[in-house]
């Protein structure tokens, strides 16, 4: 397995060693094979050794000394996914990426807010569990509903600064003019006689997490000033002369391909790699199917209703969707199934003609023709249910759905079952 030295924190976030057979050093001198732009650290900080059985790493009589899972260590084998602190800078040891490279694969089957079985989300939740433990900035990527704010609030839950602020910004909706502000915050009067002042999103997070969301949305002019802020950590208010230091972990995510946007001049290189030491994609649904059960019932759940309430035919028509909108559109739906009420049990569902099958959602369908496929399966099943519950009385059935009885007969008509 090929290796590589990331630095996942401190001010060179972002730079990579390859490791081959031999011997590397690390520190802020120029010459060494890894050059960390830090002041706590040596100039030839540690030495790297990649020998036929593992990696090597010795503390080369460094002032600050070095450290791995919070002990210090003159000398100690490292394993792939370890994390060594030099000074304010941490280096992951980490594979390759390839397809000759199978990510290490968790046993969880979730991570704070986040669910899964299937082999992309445990291995997901590998690489967050190792994240937790570190300071390192992290960029999200994915499309919308994939639960990357969920993702980014896990990771703060699981790490040291849990006790600190979480703090959105949503860079998308925030109009461009006043995205700096937001971000930095700014001074009375700043904009004008009679502006209100205000503390940014940046200063807010303070000792926690500060979550950029849809960062890909940032107007180029005012991608230098966060640039800055992720390099240095200081900030400065709209209207303010001196910067000021905060403590803050930075999560961004954005569904829009960052590397072609940069090929597009959309947005900054030097910015990208900033923010893409550490690069996570959250899959879509239609790539973990398997994981759409425990998505149910966990919605259900969560919402003090039995996995009962979403029949099996239910269940394979939500598995055969492809879900344009993700986990979130999932959610949606289930909620939706909530809010009309509680069918029987299953051992209590009536036998029922053949619902549209999996098959039936053909996946070349337009998405408004396969969601209303899918709900109007979901509403045959629900009145077939709430009738045989109340032994076909329409009055009952429709004070226990709290539905209009006129509206259920309705719907007894549109589903063929009077």
């Amino acid at each position: 397995m090929r290796l590589r030295l990331l630095v996942v924190a401190g001010p060179s976030t972002g730079r990579e060693l390859l490791l081959e057979r031999g011997t590397y050093r690390v520190g802020k001198e120029e010459g060494n094979e890894l050059r960390l732009e830090d002041s706590t650290v040596s100039r030839t900080h540690l030495l790297v050794e990649v020998l036929a059985h593992g990696v090597r790493v010795t503390d080369n009589g460094s002032s600050n000394g070095s450290s791995c899972d919070g002990l210090r260590f003159q000398v100690l084998e490292l394993r792939p996914g370890a994390v060594v602190r030099l000074g304010r800078s941490e280096l992951l040891l980490a594979p390759v990426e390839g397809p000759a490279t199978a990510p290490e694969s968790s046993s969880a089957t979730r991570w704070g807010g986040l669910h899964g079985k299937s082999l992309a989300m445990r291995q997901l939740f590998t690489v967050l569990e190792r994240l937790a433990g570190t300071s390192a900035d992290v960029l999200l990527e994915g499309e919308t509903g994939t639960g990357k704010e969920r993702c980014a609030e896990s990771l703060h839950a699981a790490s040291a600064r849990a006790p600190g602020p979480f703090v959105v910004v949503d860079l998308a909706g925030t109009p461009p003019g006043r995205i700096e502000a937001e971000l930095f915050g700014q001074l009375e009067g700043a904009l004008g006689a009679g502006t209100p002042g205000r503390t940014g999103a940046c200063e807010r997070a303070q000792g926690g997490t500060l979550f950029l969301d849809e960062v890909g949305e940032l107007p180029l002019e005012s991608q230098p000033r966060l640039l800055r802020f992720l390099e240095r950590r200081e900030l400065k208010k709209l209207g303010e002369d001196a910067y000021r230091t905060v403590d803050v972990r930075v999560v961004a995510a954005s569904q829009k391909d960052l590397a072609h946007e940069v090929a597009e001049r959309r947005f900054r290189q030097d910015l990208y790699q900033r923010l893409a030491g550490v690069r996570l994609r959250l899959p879509p649904l239609r790539e973990r199917r398997e994981d759409i059960p425990q998505l149910i019932d966990e919605a259900l759940t969560r919402l003090g209703e039995p996995p009962s309430l979403v029949s099996p035919r239910t269940r394979a028509l939500l598995m055969a969707h492809d879900w344009p909108g993700n986990v979130r559109e999932l959610l949606h739906v289930v909620e939706r199934v909530v809010r009309l009420g509680m069918p029987v049990a299953l051992a209590q569902l009536p036998s029922t003609p053949e619902a549209p099958s999996a098959a039936g959602l053909a996946r070349d369908a337009p998405y408004k023709e396969a969601r209303e496929h899918l709900l109007q399966a979901f509403e045959r099943d629900y009145v077939c249910a709430l009738l045989e519950r109340h032994r076909n009385n329409v009055s009952a059935a429709a004070r226990a759905a709290g539905i209009d009885r006129a509206y259920l007969h309705r719907l007894i008509n549109r589903h063929g079952l009077g």
